[in-house]
């Protein structure tokens, strides 16, 4: 058996799942178990592929046949330029929260001194690759989830900026110190009526604790606000993600607690999905 039969099995393992991008999962997959980078799997696929290798490859395929997320199955996650370590119980960072990056560095000289605070911090990718790009700053991450931010953590020391961020694990309605110039958030902000029309990839293996946000979907984001107002410092950004059909109730909730809309920041589809905002008093 070579490579390519190696992919062919994979193929059809995922393709009867109905996973949909099944051929670069395998692909992915079976680099992971070469220890290959995918390109020269491609061009070296009449190699042969010996038993053991084989047998933890088929293992690996049939977890992902079972919709487990390859960021779970690989431990690890590309955000922004960076590599961060996932596992079961963490979620999934995914590409359109860099835009909340994007916009912070935007805001930011390379010299800033800020004080960050990331409310919900799972891997820490946020806040970890904000400090990554603006070294001298600094930062607080919270989140409720204890698996969250001992992975955070861990990600924070391969990245080597244990020393510039502190991590708790609270719920922010026990957070109630310190003055902060940015905080920034991926809240859950789906309905608890829409978890249960998730992706099975999502539904069966990501924290729901991490998704669900009451009946409206706006339960945590309400609470983010109107925390924000006594942890901001005055001018302070909130800078926060959304779901794409929540922006008329965010914006009402944002001039109710007396925060000015700076900006709606669309997504990968164009759709609304990162908030900028600023604390008025």
């Amino acid at each position: 058996m070579n490579y390519l039969d190696a992919l062919h099995y994979g193929n059809q393992i995922l393709k009867l799942s109905k996973i949909k991008n099944y051929n670069l999962d395998t692909e992915i997959l079976l680099s992971k178990v070469l220890n290959l980078k995918r390109e020269s799997l491609l061009i070296n696929l009449q190699n042969p592929i010996d038993k053991k290798n084989f047998n933890r490859f088929k293992k690996l395929v049939l977890r992902r046949g079972k919709y487990e997320p390859i960021a779970y199955i690989l431990r690890k996650k590309e955000f922004w330029k960076n590599t961060f370590k996932i596992k079961r119980g963490v979620l999934i960072p995914r590409p359109e929260t860099e835009i909340i990056v994007n916009e912070v560095l935007k805001l930011t000289c390379s010299k800033s001194s800020k004080n960050f605070l990331d409310i919900g911090t799972g891997s820490g990718c946020i806040l970890l690759s904000i400090i990554k790009e603006r070294p001298y700053s600094y930062g607080t991450a919270i989140d409720i989830s204890k698996k969250a931010i001992n992975i955070a953590i861990c990600n924070a020391k391969m990245h080597h900026l244990e020393n510039k961020i502190k991590f708790i694990n609270i719920d922010i309605d026990k957070l109630n110190h310190n003055k902060y110039d940015f905080i920034v958030s991926n809240p859950p902000y789906i309905c608890n009526f829409d978890i249960n029309r998730l992706e099975n990839d999502i539904r069966l293996y990501e924290p729901i604790v991490a998704l669900r946000a009451g009946l409206d979907g706006l339960s945590e984001i309400k609470k983010l606000i109107i925390k924000s107002k006594n942890l901001l410092k005055h001018n302070g950004k909130l800078i926060f993600e959304i779901g794409f059909d929540q922006v008329n109730d965010v914006k009402r909730l944002l001039f109710n607690n007396n925060f000015y809309l700076n900006k709606i920041c669309k997504d990968y589809q164009n759709l609304p999905r990162v908030i900028i905002s600023t604390k008025q008093f």
